[in-house]
């Protein structure tokens, strides 16, 4: 195929990991399936990832409908990060691919 695919000509693997398939993305939705984080929560639990990525990842995710982002006018301003439905819709996946590595660790 050439790189003018006709949307419907993308294989659905494909069309998912151009969603989640990204460098820590499958990361942050793990730490969000236990609820809403804070950006300074999402950073502390993946330690090596640099702000910027953080924060492009975030924004990559809440424009394909996985995340929310949640302002609060309060000084200082204060942002937290929820999943959608289509982001709970993923916990399975997570589940799947968990128990798949653990079977690669034993």
């Amino acid at each position: 195929m050439t790189k003018y695919k006709k949307k419907s000509l993308i294989c659905p693997i494909e069309s998912t990991l151009n969603v989640i398939g990204k460098k820590w993305a499958i990361l942050i939705i793990r730490d969000l399936l236990n609820g809403k984080k804070r950006f300074g929560e999402l950073a502390r639990s993946l330690f090596e990832i640099s702000p910027r990525t953080l924060s492009a990842r975030l924004v990559e995710l809440e424009k394909y409908g996985i995340i929310e982002r949640k302002v609060f006018p309060e000084v200082p301003l204060h942002v937290e990060y929820s999943l959608t439905q289509k982001g709970h819709e993923l916990r399975l996946i997570l589940e799947q691919m968990r128990k798949w590595g653990d079977k690669l660790n034993k």
